[in-house]
């Protein structure tokens, strides 16, 4: 999705892809801290240790950047999604979706925030891949989950809802998280990610199993 070189063309050098490498990840903490708005070009380098200059031969503009960070984001969040197996047995398959959704959360807790300020701001760049491949992907998963249920193998009526409720309770630890840290305090934020997927994955879980399976 996004460039595969420098602004100025040509294919990358090692040295060249470790350089789009940092760019990213210090545009995902400034656009998380100050979004796309708030954010410079001076203070976009800043943040990876590059000149203004050297930032703009790998891209070109602030936009493009941001673009190139929503880009990586999208591509590591979704593979968990991506990875749900029809043939798995569902539970496990939802759980193990589940985990690695708050793992990923915990990892990089800056690009749920940069994503969920581009949706609250209309999503202007990301808003032809929210209807297109992103929709094409949960409608394919969705129609996974839906043919599990109707074989009695899980309880879910609204599989897009039951996607969206593990978006929104596993990302809540990164887009509050400084909420999370408050109520729970210091001994409580440092297990946050631990007992928080312990939490889900039994709400998840029990309130997918199936009645018939859950009798003693």
């Amino acid at each position: 999705m996004g460039a595969t070189g420098p602004a100025n063309g040509g294919s990358q050098t090692r040295i060249q892809t470790e350089n789009r490498a940092r760019l990213i990840a210090a545009a995902l903490k400034v656009f998380s801290r100050a979004g796309y708005e708030g954010a410079t070009v001076d203070e976009l380098a800043e943040a990876a240790g590059m000149s203004k200059p050297n930032l703009l031969y790998y891209y070109a503009s602030k936009e493009a950047l941001y673009r190139a960070a929503l880009d990586s984001l999208l591509e590591n969040w979704l593979e968990p999604l991506e990875a749900i197996d029809p043939a798995g047995d569902p539970l496990e398959e939802i759980g193990r979706y589940v985990a690695r959704k708050l793992a990923l959360t915990a990892a990089a807790p800056e690009a749920s925030r940069v994503f969920a300020t581009e949706i609250i701001r209309g999503a202007p760049i990301l808003g032809e891949m929210l209807a297109g491949p992103l929709r094409t992907l949960v409608d394919e998963k969705s129609a996974v989950i839906a043919a599990w249920a109707a074989e009695g193998k899980i309880a879910c009526e609204a599989p897009q809802h039951l996607i969206f409720a593990i978006w929104a309770t596993t990302q809540h630890y990164a887009d509050f998280d400084a909420q999370v840290q408050a109520i729970l305090g210091p001994e409580g934020a440092e297990r946050r990610f631990e007992d928080g997927g312990r939490m889900l994955a039994g709400l998840f879980l029990r309130g997918l199993t199936p009645l018939a399976a859950a009798r003693p």
